[in-house]
């Protein structure tokens, strides 16, 4: 009885603490739905479309990297485990999300951290790699992104050998290089960096029609390495910064970065907005099944 009112607290805990965030990111910066209501609402609906698109592909790449580890979940405790730490990505540092999911899978599936983290890096190194070239291809010499994939490779390479070295307990990892999901989390990264050349090309053409496709690729890979260094909610400022030191790369103008990224963030917290709904509405789906299922039992016990 204990343990459910614990329990209990803590999901409530979870969910005023959860709408708080929200009200108070949509009161600080109110200058994201101003620009909202300027934009088409044919943008903001596509790069919504492109955000669940994105999520899709984050599921299938926890999928990948929990069989690397040995493990399997089922698909929908994936997708609410990935939602709910893409929300908490969204608002808080360093990227905490994948903590989360790495804590939960060791205390539910008994997944070590140390090896979901291997995994986890491993997807990160496949990230670089392709925003490396997407960062590049379109606009700088072959012989700049063949060198500069080379250095995020090397550097990939030694960030995996140097972990892998501190693990002190190797014999009781689980984890290993499983051909299939290896490659799934290879592909899956290269969709994963196509899918953000995607929507930052319509968020960039929704403020300047004059933007080429060429430009979004080496913008969209600026802002995927701001992601390395992300100390604030959804990298804000950072990722701004990234933008503009890169511009001698990318060519877009800071005005049109600014405008873009408001639209990008709009959008996005409105797409967290529906999918906290939604894993909300799946839990109380469940609940309600429970409550069925026990009404059950106990009218057979009292027959």
């Amino acid at each position: 009885m204990n343990k459910r009112r614990l329990r209990a607290v803590i999901a409530i805990a979870v969910l005023v603490l959860t709408v708080y965030l929200f009200t108070r990111y949509f009161i600080d910066h109110p200058e994201y739905w101003h620009q909202l209501a300027h934009v088409s609402r044919w943008t903001v609906l596509w790069v919504i479309l492109l955000n669940i698109a994105m999520l899709g592909v984050l599921v299938l790449m926890c999928s990948a990297t929990i069989a690397l580890c040995g493990k399997r979940i089922s698909y929908k405790e994936n997708f609410i485990l990935t939602s709910y730490s893409s929300i908490v990505n969204f608002f808080g540092p360093l990227q905490s999300g994948p903590g989360v999911r790495g804590i939960y899978l060791k205390t539910r599936h008994q997944i070590r951290l140390r090896d979901y983290t291997f995994a986890s890096l491993l997807g990160l190194g496949f990230f670089a790699f392709f925003s490396a070239l997407f960062l590049l291809v379109g606009t700088r010499p072959w012989w700049q992104t063949v060198g500069a994939l080379i250095v995020v490779s090397g550097a990939s390479w030694a960030v995996l050998r140097w972990f892998k070295k501190r693990d002190t307990h190797a014999k009781e990892s689980q984890f290993g290089l499983r051909s299939g999901p290896l490659a799934a989390l290879f592909i899956l990264a290269f969709v994963q960096v196509a899918i953000t050349v995607a929507w930052y090309y319509i968020e960039l053409r929704a403020v300047n029609p004059h933007i080429h496709f060429s430009q979004a690729m080496s913008y969209a890979g600026a802002a995927n390495f701001s992601l390395f260094v992300s100390l604030t909610p959804d990298a804000v400022g950072i990722r701004e910064a990234f933008l503009v030191f890169s511009q001698h790369i990318h060519h877009v103008s800071t005005g049109d970065i600014v405008s873009a990224n408001l639209i990008d963030r709009a959008s996005y917290i409105l797409f967290l907005g529906l999918l906290f709904l939604l894993v909300l509405s799946l839990h109380a789906k469940d609940r309600l099944q429970l409550t069925k299922l026990r009404r059950s039992a106990a009218q057979a016990n009292q027959q």
